[in-house]
């Protein structure tokens, strides 16, 4: 994996509505954004957990769904041209000289004045089935998240679980594999309707295999897998494999954020309430991931946090620039930022 070296003015972690929204605030005082996230798309929980869940505690808006909030908050900071570095987790972070120094999984080290942990409860992990050495397998046979999907043409492929991200892939892949076949404990999955009888159309026309059951052991030699067996009731069934892809949700875990010197109480990083910065110089904690007095977590509470931040961010990428506070409403040059016409 070749190392790729990145500089930013701001490095978000976390691309949650509430990350997203940090971009909108930062791109309005100049600031250049880099938003880092271990999933393989924008939009945190609401995107992965509740897309179609309803939200009503968004101001001026009654009703929207999770993926109808992201979709909105992407569309609101295009002007401002945010990099997304997804499907990667941070690893490491030092000071070097007056900037931040991160590193990811991915072979990414990000240069940075100022960080943004807005995480929600943590980073996603995935959660991996209770197989025996099924590690052997990881990152060789086995992943919890696709990062290039051509690896995967021409082989033969297991897909194991019955919710989005399950069969959202069983629909991008199933073209490009030499066979696919899902497994599930269940007949019925818990999926967008519209998605679901995409599927079930596959495995009526025998396009895709459909297993019932829970895969109990892997088989293979040097991390290459060649069989998976599947359990249901007293029946044991072989499938033979190459690419094994379990989808079955994901966990919260601070992870590496714990051993970066924060002020953490109960997993949370504590905050001041002006500027919403932790405990490290030009490191802040917006949404979920904070904890202050009073603390409530609603998004709308990290979108005032967001507002707050970005006026002390801005303190340490332009030290010798005063801001002059201006409303979006009346602000000529703001508007000309958003593309908006006087």
């Amino acid at each position: 994996m070749q190392a790729n070296r990145i500089e930013t003015d701001c490095l978000i972690i976390g691309a949650g509505p509430v990350g997203l929204f940090s971009v909108f605030e930062l791109g309005l005082l100049d600031i250049k954004c880099d938003i880092i996230d271990i999933l393989d798309k924008p939009g945190g929980q609401c995107a992965e957990l509740y897309p179609d869940k309803p939200i009503y505690d968004i101001p001026g808006v009654p009703e929207i769904t999770g993926e109808g909030l992201v979709s909105s908050l992407i569309k609101q900071i295009e002007p401002f041209n945010p990099v997304f570095h997804l499907s990667r987790i941070v690893t490491e972070l030092k000071k070097v000289d007056d900037r931040w120094e991160v590193k990811t999984d991915f072979g990414d080290t990000f240069s940075t004045k100022v960080i943004v942990i807005a995480a929600g409860g943590g980073s996603f992990q995935p959660k991996k089935p209770p197989i025996k050495d099924i590690e052997d397998y990881e990152d060789f046979s086995v992943f919890y998240s696709i990062r290039d999907k051509d690896k995967f043409k021409d082989k033969d492929i297991v897909i194991a679980g019955g919710g989005d991200s399950a069969l959202d892939w069983v629909l991008d892949l199933h073209t490009s594999a030499k066979s696919l076949t899902l497994v599930h404990r269940r007949k019925e999955f818990r999926a967008v309707p519209d998605t679901v009888n995409k599927v079930q159309e596959l495995i009526e026309s025998g396009t895709i295999n459909f297993e019932l059951g829970q895969i109990n052991q892997l088989s293979g030699e040097n991390n290459k897998l060649e069989c998976v067996s599947i359990k249901n009731g007293d029946q044991i069934k072989d499938i033979n494999c190459q690419i094994l892809l379990p989808f079955f949700g994901l966990t919260m875990k601070l992870g590496p954020v714990a051993d970066w010197g924060l002020n953490l109480n109960e997993n949370l990083i504590e905050v001041d309430t002006e500027k919403f910065e932790t405990n490290q110089n030009a490191i802040f904690a917006i949404g979920d991931i904070n904890t202050y007095p009073g603390k409530l977590k609603l998004i709308l509470c990290g979108f005032h946090e967001a507002a707050l931040m970005a006026q002390q961010a801005h303190s340490y990428i332009y030290p010798d620039k005063k801001i002059t506070f201006q409303y979006t409403t009346s602000s000529s040059s703001l508007k000309k930022k958003l593309g908006v016409k006087s």
